[in-house]
């Protein structure tokens, strides 16, 4: 009897971590004006010497071919875009905004990344930013 108690709370924990519904609104935030999502996220600003629309081009190639990645709002033309990635196992979601804006010689980009349930991430949020950064060439 304590075995399917314990599969019935992992199930009923599944189904909910990968059925909560998704508000863009909640998560589709100016990540420039956003504070730093410590504990568990992080925001990375970078500058290079590329338009904004340039910029995140490369940003949204780079996350529209990760895996278990979704793109809920935004696009390039509106300057920014939240991504969903979800863990393989258990499927937490975590939430990832990029945008970009004109500077002195090319982009100010920023990458805030949060997670939605529990506070800590093990640093995947963390590692998730810095490859697309690196990816894009920055």
């Amino acid at each position: 009897m304590l075995f399917w108690g314990i599969v019935l709370v992992f199930v009923g924990l599944q189904a909910f971590i990968r059925l909560a519904p998704t508000d863009p609104l909640r998560w589709h935030v100016d990540p420039f004006a956003a504070a730093d999502p410590a504990p568990g996220g992080v925001k990375r600003l970078v500058n290079v010497p590329l338009t904004p629309e340039e910029a995140l081009t490369r940003l949204a190639a780079i996350a529209e071919t990760e895996m278990r990645t979704r793109r809920v709002a935004g696009s390039v033309e509106e300057g920014r875009l939240t991504y969903r990635t979800r863990t393989a196992f258990w499927g937490f979601p975590d939430f990832t905004t990029i945008s970009a804006r004109s500077s002195e010689g090319g982009s100010e980009v920023v990458v805030l990344a949060r997670l939605r349930f529990g506070k800590s991430d093990f640093g995947v949020n963390g590692r998730r930013a810095e490859a697309w950064i690196k990816a894009a060439g920055f």
